[in-house]
């Protein structure tokens, strides 16, 4: 591939241990991808595996000049695979897959169609998901809890085969599990999402790497996109509003407590209801004083740091 050709598509996908199923997705993949009669680059981001799939890989890439391939230093897991891939890509658009033979590359002259309507991201939909039955349960509890927290309207948001025009990555930061929330994060920024059913086949080789287990950990980062996208740019509206609430409450039982000792005479110095009183105004200003603190470094991020180390590139 001669370099300085403008590249129209650029594939990624990241691979852990995907020994034996390098080869035969490299044959479905080009065997499309010449059909298109497009400019195109594969990179393969190989996750620190501990088999032969960087080897295999670099078997690949040594044969056909469209292949790009990094390898990792260590296992630093999908988002880092995908961010370093997004970094280094040169196409107008871009597709994510997954290595595991699962996600079937016909389907990518469908997504290219459906970005062609007027969408800058589109989202696989596995409809029929060929998977043990915990891994689909846990991918629809999920994704309802997604729905219902950041008003998409797709059904399967952490499908990593996904079709995106390149300036939607300009302005989306991915690490930790946020990958999932890639449509989440570019709807809320205005741009058109969209999604297509697509074919989903049977794991081949090896086993997944993700268990039921994962749905707490895309919770977790599921509140943290909910922040990010609510409260980002305003936290004093998250944690003010908290401590309002707190101090409000104090407040409302030290007036009750004074209305005890002036209008009845009742003593208040011992009473539990003073404690905690006094605990919910602390509090309650400890919030405010989090939310103001928030609002002075709200332009201050880690996140923007390389979250992996790149042994070689080829």
């Amino acid at each position: 591939m001669n370099t300085k050709q403008k590249i129209q598509l650029s594939i990624i996908i990241p691979a852990y241990n995907e020994e034996k199923s390098m080869f035969p997705l490299y044959d479905m993949l080009t065997s499309v991808l010449k059909r298109l009669n497009k400019a195109y680059e594969i990179i393969f981001i190989d996750d620190g595996s501990t088999d032969n799939t960087f080897r295999n890989l670099k078997k690949i890439n040594e044969k056909d000049k469209n292949v790009r391939l990094i390898q990792f230093m260590g296992h630093f897991e999908k988002a880092a695979a995908l961010s370093a891939g997004f970094s280094k890509t040169r196409g107008d658009v871009i597709i994510t897959m997954d290595s595991d033979l699962q996600d079937d590359p016909e389907e990518i002259p469908r997504f290219l169609k459906k970005l062609d309507e007027g969408y800058d991201l589109v989202v696989g939909w596995k409809y029929k998901r060929k998977d043990p039955l915990t891994k689909v349960i846990a991918s629809k509890v999920f994704n309802f809890f997604v729905r219902i927290a950041t008003k998409i309207n797709v059904h399967d948001s952490d499908c990593n085969f996904r079709a995106i025009k390149k300036e939607v990555l300009k302005n989306i930061s991915v690490y930790s599990g946020l990958y999932r929330y890639i449509p989440s994060i570019a709807n809320s920024k205005g741009y058109k999402v969209g999604e297509i059913k697509i074919a989903h086949h049977p794991r081949k080789y090896g086993k997944s790497k993700y268990g039921f287990g994962r749905i707490f950990g895309g919770l977790l980062d599921l509140l943290t996109i909910k922040f990010l996208l609510s409260y980002n740019r305003r936290p004093l509206h998250l944690f003010g509003g908290i401590g309002i609430l707190f101090s409000a409450l104090g407040f409302i039982v030290g007036f009750y407590l004074l209305y005890l000792k002036y209008f009845f005479d009742s003593p208040i110095r011992d009473r539990p209801l003073l404690i905690l009183a006094l605990l919910l105004i602390v509090l309650g200003i400890q919030f405010i004083s989090i939310g103001l603190i928030g609002e002075m470094v709200v332009n201050t991020s880690q996140r923007d740091k390389d979250q992996y180390i790149i042994k070689r590139e080829l």
